[in-house]
């Protein structure tokens, strides 16, 4: 301010009124920075000028830059106090998340040799078990979006499987044609008699190969789920060793390797052994008896569906014929000769499957008679063949052409031949469309009894040999490949970049506690 004037009426308030008040302060002026004034001795000579000058002499005590200082100081530290709750709140939150962090990059010690033995034996402990613990649905880190571990083998077992066997056809691979050019082949030159049983043998065997890939893949998926879990073991803790994490995938990943090999084989040579010998008196299998029988009881049935028909127009015809006649009774001759005929025929169905089923021996209670017969086995080679053979049993007529049930087919007989032998240029006897037939049947029944076996034995194999042989095995697999002390030092080896951010994660944490001290001195 210029000599003269002053600023007390400014100073106390009266001209501009202000929550904290004024505070007047002398500053240095040019002549002080040009003689390089000291600052103690500036402060000294504001604090004389206060105190001297008549008109600022009684708020001395009130101006100043020392007092300027304390002020704005007290102002800082009441505002620090109404926030410190707050502020003290979050700084425990950073310093418990920093805190937490830090223990997941391990202590930053030096591991003593002592020590060594110890934390690596620990650490595989923990691999192993969450290896087992994966597989039997007992660990703590469970995905709830996708099928993991043991329920994913368990779904690779009941869906994939599952589907899988029951999708394959046994006989769409196998045409008419083949299946008369094997019976043919098992007589060699002579005509035969019966249909030969080596025909059936012939073409059930490859259609039993047809089971062998889908085993195959169910050991390869269940291998591959091992794997997924070996990868998936890791922990923080163990993330702090990588080489030692990286051997101890190593180590179960080979023990699953070795065991695919020989589950693979074992899996295999189940189907060889279905395949090595045809049990024709499995008591789930069909037989030709009772196939025979089936097809005599499903021929009478399409034939009393088509005789209503028939019986109609010939009904009709005859009305007609009536109509047009004079003699009454000429017409109800006629029509009732036509009832009879159709009632005959009927009646030489029923008579044709009795003469079967007495051929099935229903009559003497023996279940393989029939089938005997019509493979040509003599139980009883002492008694002359023609003694065997039924009397009763013939081949059916062309008007009389069998109908088979197969599962997923409602064709009739007729149909089906008619569809094969649009590809076969030579068509078939009534014969051999019946031997074709009959073994086709047995066929698709015998691979349905094999195909349950295999449906069942392969699940069972899998995890005796690959799955519980792995869960058994793992923990001793690491301790005698990894627990070796010329090992140590390598195993124990920490990632650069783990060593970086805990050093990191250290100093963050220092800070954090420094300002908690510092705030505990503020109050």
């Amino acid at each position: 301010m210029d000599h003269g004037t002053n600023a007390y009426d400014i100073l106390t308030g009266k001209v501009y009124p202000l929550k904290l008040g004024f505070i007047g302060v002398v500053n240095r002026s040019q002549q002080d920075i040009t003689t390089n004034k000291p600052l103690d001795e500036s402060l000294r000579s504001e604090e004389e000028f206060f105190q001297n000058h008549p008109a600022y002499k009684t708020i001395a005590t009130k101006c100043g830059t020392n007092y300027l200082a304390k002020t704005l100081n007290q102002i800082l530290m009441n505002h620090i106090r109404e926030r410190l709750p707050d502020i003290k709140a979050k700084l425990n939150t950073l310093m418990g998340q920093t805190e937490q962090e830090l223990a997941t990059y391990g202590d930053s010690n030096i591991v003593s040799k002592e020590d060594r033995g110890s934390i690596i034996l620990t650490l595989m402990n923990k691999f192993a078990s969450s290896f087992i613990n994966s597989i039997e649905g007992n660990s703590s880190d469970i995905s709830t979006k996708e099928l993991c571990g043991g329920a994913r083998i368990y779904y690779i077992y009941n869906d994939v499987l599952s589907q899988s066997l029951r999708s394959i056809n046994p006989v769409s691979n196998l045409t008419v044609q083949d299946i008369r050019t094997a019976v043919r082949n098992s007589t060699g030159p002579r005509p035969s008699l019966f249909v030969p049983e080596l025909a059936f043998d012939m073409l059930v065997k490859p259609q039993i190969k047809l089971l062998e890939g889908p085993s195959h893949r169910c050991v390869e998926l269940v291998y591959e789920e091992l794997m997924k879990i070996c990868h998936n073991c890791g922990s923080h803790e163990l993330s702090r060793y990588p080489k030692l994490q990286t051997k101890l995938v190593e180590v179960v990943s080979e023990l699953l390797r070795e065991r695919l090999g020989p589950t693979t084989k074992y899996v295999e040579s189940m189907i060889e052994i279905h395949r090595a010998y045809i049990n024709t008196n499995h008591p789930n299998f069909i037989g030709a008896a009772a196939a025979m029988t089936l097809v005599v009881e499903e021929k009478k049935k399409q034939q009393l569906l088509d005789r209503p028909n028939s019986l109609k127009t010939q009904i009709s015809s005859t009305e007609l014929k009536k109509s047009k006649s004079t003699n009454g009774e000429n017409g109800h001759s006629h029509r009732s000769t036509e009832s009879t005929s159709t009632l005959d025929e009927v009646n030489k169905l029923e008579r044709s499957k009795s003469s079967i089923v007495t051929a099935n021996g229903s009559a003497h209670g023996e279940k393989d008679t029939f089938l005997n017969f019509f493979f040509g086995k003599d139980d009883k080679p002492s008694r002359p063949l023609k003694q065997e053979q039924p009397k009763a049993f013939s081949y059916p007529k062309e008007s009389e052409v069998l109908q088979f049930n197969v599962p997923g087919q409602q064709n009739s007989f007729e149909q089906k031949m008619d569809q094969l032998d649009l590809d076969d240029p030579e068509q078939l006897s009534e014969r051999e469309q019946l031997e074709c037939e009959l073994i086709r049947r047995l066929i698709i029944s015998y691979f349905g009894i094999v195909r349950e076996m295999i449906e069942d034995q392969v699940p069972k194999a899998v995890m005796f040999l690959l799955v519980n042989h792995c869960k058994e095995k793992v923990q001793n697999a690491l301790v005698q490949k990894l627990y070796k002390e010329s090992l140590f030092d390598e195993l124990l080896y920490e990632d650069q970049n783990l060593i970086a951010e805990r050093e990191k994660c250290i100093k963050l944490l220092e800070t954090y506690k420094e300002a908690a001290k510092v705030i505990s001195e503020v109050v």
